[in-house]
């Protein structure tokens, strides 16, 4: 009997303000994100990753989950997504990062498509993309499979965007949700 093997996935997420950024120019994308109820729906959505592959600024802001597990005052789901995120690797696209400071993680100084899709074919678990700048040459390759967007009640006016400039992609709503703090959640696949 054969058994069915789930396709492992590229998946790119991240918050988002309600205008498209991903970063604001100033300031933060707003309000919604910290609630515990989105958090753990994070921390669910994304409990199947094996592989974030990340550039270094979003590195050195995740790398906070490598030691958040020994804050005693931390409540269940901050310890769970930490213990999911050391579990996982991680890749650094960077050409200036000169080390790394989290277990499982490794440094690579060029985005390569093709290793991308290697690892995809290899890979026993999903991965991610993380960061709008390495997101951008994902996709421009072709590579990514889904679209999380969790998007703030704000609009920033200006930043880096979600989607980069110059690509055409239609994309399949799968899954919605609102919660209480505003914040929504859209999930994509791509058609």
């Amino acid at each position: 009997m054969n058994a069915l093997v789930r396709a492992v996935k590229l998946t790119y997420s991240m918050i988002t303000s309600l205008d498209g950024y991903a970063e604001a120019a100033e300031g933060d994308l707003g309000a919604g994100a910290e609630v515990p109820e989105v958090h753990a729906f994070i921390g669910d959505v994304f409990r199947s990753v094996g592989t974030y592959l990340y550039g270094r600024r979003t590195y050195e802001t995740m790398v906070f989950w490598e030691t958040a597990h020994t804050d005693p005052a931390a409540p269940p789901h901050v310890l769970q997504y930490a213990h999911d995120w050391q579990a996982a690797e991680k890749i650094v696209h960077s050409t200036t990062l000169e080390s790394v400071s989290s277990e499982r993680t490794r440094i690579e100084r060029t985005f390569d498509p093709d290793a991308v899709r290697r690892l995809k074919a290899e890979a026993g678990s999903d991965l991610t993309v993380d960061g709008p700048d390495l997101a951008a040459q994902a996709i421009a390759a072709g590579l990514v499979d889904e679209y999380h967007l969790f998007v703030t009640t704000s609009v920033v006016g200006g930043g880096q965007r979600f989607f980069p400039d110059g690509v055409r992609l239609d994309l399949e709503l799968v899954e919605e949700r609102a919660f209480d703090s505003g914040l929504v959640h859209t999930r994509y696949r791509t058609r």
